[in-house]
């Protein structure tokens, strides 16, 4: 595989993250994880005052960028932050990108 088509992959997945941080139910929804903790899809939807449909896209979104996991407990869905992907997303590994020169 050849760096081009490695770049290429790698800024698309870049891509999909920033596109799910560029809506603010979705960075509503990763704020209320980040002060709750893992919370019930049924929860969610109270606090958020969204729509169950409205709320489910945009959970879909959060993730498939990997923002957010999901484990289902019973019949519910619950939701918490990614950590490892929310605290890397902005620090070396973007770096390495636009500097892959640089000592970090």
């Amino acid at each position: 595989m050849s760096n081009s088509t490695i770049e290429e992959i790698t800024l698309s997945k870049y891509e999909q993250k920033f596109k799910a941080l560029s809506d603010k139910h979705r960075l509503k929804i990763i704020c209320e994880l980040n002060q709750r903790g893992k919370v019930c899809v049924c929860d969610l939807t109270d606090m958020l005052e969204l729509p169950q449909s409205k709320l489910s896209y945009h959970l879909k979104m959060l993730l498939e960028a990997n923002i957010i996991l999901m484990e289902r407990i019973g019949k519910w869905n619950y939701y918490e932050l990614n950590d490892e992907e929310i605290k890397g997303l902005l620090s070396e590994k973007l770096c390495c990108i636009f500097y892959p020169n640089s000592k970090t």
